[in-house]
C-alpha cells in the first residue's frame, strides 16, 4: 500500500539552499554536474514515496536568476543513434526536447557541448542542424590518457585544447541525455580554462542515488544498485570519507575510483583540492528529507521487485543478454524480497490458473487486490481497470459499466475496418468508451471519477502486455511488472 515517507517541498527548499551556499565556496562560480533525469525522475519518485518526479527541475527554478543549462552529448553516441530506452528516441532528439523543457520552465539554456568529437559526419551535421537553431555549440575532443594521465590532461594538450564554453551566470549546470556523455571532463575542463583566463570557479556533483547518508545496505541504495545493473555500478563505503572524518558515507565505485585523479586535477589547477572526499563532491540531501524510513524502505523493495521482472521481461524480448538479472536475484536477498510471498502476483497467477488466459491484478491504496481476464471483448488489462474502478466507486461486480452494445461494434470496426486480428479493446479504447459512456450514465460517470485514485497503485499482469497497454497503464499511475512470457507463441509482438 502506497504510504508516504519524504518530504519534497523540504527537499526542494533545502536542496536548492545548499547549491547557494556551494556556490559561495567557490566565490561565486560553480559548474553543477547534473546526473539523473531531472524532470521525469520517477526512480526516485517509487522509492522516496512523496518524492515528486519534477522535484529537481522545480529547485532548480528557484534558482532560474542566475542558473545557465549547459547540455553535452557524446559525439559517438550521435553517429550510432543510441537510444533513449525509456523515451524511445535518439540521444540527439532528446537533446532537443531537454532544451525545450528547460525553456518552458524558464531556464536559460546557453550550449550545447559534442564531447569526443572526431569528426563524426552525424555529429557535425547535429552541430549545424543547432547552429541554425541560434545555439551555440562547442567541440571538445579525446584527450590521450585520460582520466589516468594527470600531466597530460591538465596541459594545453589536453583539456587546453577543448573549445572554451562561453557561460555568463554564477551557477551552470550540466546535464546529459544519459551517461557516458562526458559531464566531468567537461566541468573540468571549464576548470582549466577559467584558470587561465584568472576565473575561479568551482565544481560539484549532484546524484540523488546513491543517498550518501543512508546504510550501504538500505534498500533504497540496493534499488540503485538494480537500477544500474547494466552498468555495472556498485555501492561502497568512501574510503577517502571514512579517512578524512571518520564517518562512513555510501558512494559508487566509479566516483570512489575516479576521485585521486580529480583530486590530481584539481592541485595542478588551483595547487589544493577542496575535497577530501568524492562524498564531499556531491551537494544532494535527500537523505536528510526521510521522515518515514519504513514507508521508504517498501518503496524501494517494491522497486526491486519491478527491476528484476523489468529485466526478466528484457531478455524474453532479446533486449539484453540478462546479466543483471542474477544480480538483481541477490539484492532481493539482501533486502529479504520473498516473491513467493507478495499476494499481487499470487493473485494474478492464480486468476490465469482459474480462467486458462492471460489476467492482470492491481492493489488499491487500501490493500484490496482486483483482478481481470481476459474476454472475448476485453484484454485482461482492461477488464482489471473496470474491475478497479468499480471496486473504487461501490459498484457491485455483476453491473456492466460499458454495455456489450457499445464494446461489440467498437470491436467490429476495430476488425473489419481498420485491419487489427485483435479484436478486444485496450485500455485506452475502454476508457475512452467509458467516458462516452459517462456522458449519460450516473454508474459510469461514478467510475471514471474514480480514476484519479489509481495513481501509486501496484500491477502485476502474467504475460508482457503490448506497449499500448503498459503505457496507458502509467499513465494512469500505475506500475505494472510482467512475467516474461507472451500470449502467443508468435515471433512477432507487436
Amino acid at each position: 500500500m502506497f504510504k508516504i515517507g519524504f518530504d519534497n517541498e523540504r527537499y526542494i527548499r533545502t536542496q536548492s539552499q545548499h547549491i547557494h551556499e556551494r556556490i559561495e565556496q567557490f566565490g561565486g562560480k560553480l559548474y553543477l554536474e547534473f546526473g539523473g533525469k531531472l524532470f521525469d525522475d520517477h526512480h526516485a519518485a517509487r522509492v522516496l514515496p512523496g518524492f515528486a518526479p519534477d522535484s529537481k527541475i522545480r529547485m532548480l527554478v528557484q534558482l532560474a536568476a542566475e542558473a545557465e543549462i549547459v547540455i553535452v552529448i557524446n559525439a559517438a553516441d550521435i553517429e550510432k543513434n543510441k537510444v533513449r530506452g525509456d523515451l524511445g528516441i535518439t540521444y540527439d532528439q532528446d537533446v532537443l526536447r531537454l532544451i525545450d523543457a528547460f525553456r518552458g520552465f524558464g531556464l536559460f539554456v546557453g550550449s550545447v557541448v559534442l564531447t569526443r568529437y572526431t569528426g563524426q559526419p552525424a555529429a557535425a551535421a547535429f552541430q549545424e542542424r543547432l547552429e541554425a537553431l541560434d545555439l551555440k555549440v562547442y567541440r571538445h575532443y579525446p584527450i590521450e590518457g585520460y582520466p589516468t594521465d594527470v600531466k597530460k590532461i591538465v596541459s594545453d594538450a589536453g583539456l587546453g585544447a577543448n573549445e572554451y564554453i562561453e557561460t555568463s551566470r554564477s551557477l551552470v549546470v550540466v546535464t546529459a541525455p544519459g551517461p557516458g556523455s562526458g559531464k566531468m571532463a567537461t566541468c573540468l575542463s571549464q576548470l582549466y580554462h577559467d584558470n587561465k583566463r584568472g576565473i575561479r570557479s568551482g565544481y560539484a556533483k549532484f546524484e540523488t542515488f546513491p543517498v550518501w547518508n543512508l546504510p550501504l545496505l538500505h534498500p533504497v541504495n540496493l534499488a540503485y544498485e538494480a537500477a544500474t545493473a547494466d552498468l555495472n555500478d556498485v555501492n561502497k563505503i568512501d574510503p577517502y570519507h571514512l579517512e578524512a572524518y571518520g564517518k562512513t558515507a555510501v558512494n559508487y565505485n566509479r566516483d570512489v575510483e575516479i576521485f585521486p585523479v580529480v583530486k590530481a586535477m584539481f592541485e595542478h589547477i588551483y595547487g589544493a583540492c577542496p575535497y577530501k572526499s568524492p562524498t564531499d563532491m556531491g551537494v544532494n540531501m535527500a537523505g536528510d528529507c526521510i521522515f518515514d524510513d519504513a514507508a521508504v524502505r517498501e518503496g524501494a523493495r517494491d522497486e526491486l521487485v519491478r527491476r528484476y521482472y523489468r529485466a526478466l521481461c528484457s531478455q524474453r524480448k532479446g533486449e539484453s543478454n540478462g546479466g543483471e538479472i542474477e544480480k538483481i536475484r541477490l539484492l532481493m536477498q539482501t533486502a529479504s524480497v520473498d516473491l513467493s510471498t507478495l499476494p499481487l502476483i499470487n493473485a494474478a497467477k492464480e486468476r490465469a490458473e482459474q480462467t486458462g488466459g492471460p489476467a492482470v491484478a492491481l492493489q488499491l491504496r487500501d490493500g484490496r487486490i482486483v483482478t481481470g481476464k481476459t474476454s472475448k471483448l476485453l484484454g485482461a488489462a482492461s477488464a482489471m481497470l473496470l474491475n478497479a474502478l468499480k471496486a473504487l466507486a461501490d459498484i457491485p461486480a455483476e453491473v456492466d459499466l460499458i454495455s456489450p452494445d457499445i464494446l461489440e461494434p467498437v470491436s467490429a470496426l476495430k476488425v473489419g475496418q481498420l485491419g487489427n486480428q485483435n479484436p478486444r479493446l485496450h485500455p485506452d479504447e475502454v476508457l475512452i468508451a467509458l467516458s462516452i459512456c459517462a456522458v449519460h450514465d450516473d454508474i459510469a460517470r461514478r467510475a471514471l471519477d474514480c480514476l484519479g485514485q489509481l495513481n501509486h497503485c501496484e500491477a502485476h499482469s502474467t504475460v508482457i502486455l503490448v506497449q499500448n497497454d503498459e503505457n496507458t497503464l502509467k499513465k494512469l499511475g500505475i506500475e505494472i511488472t510482467c512475467e516474461p512470457r507472451y500470449q502467443t507463441k508468435k515471433l512477432f509482438h507487436g
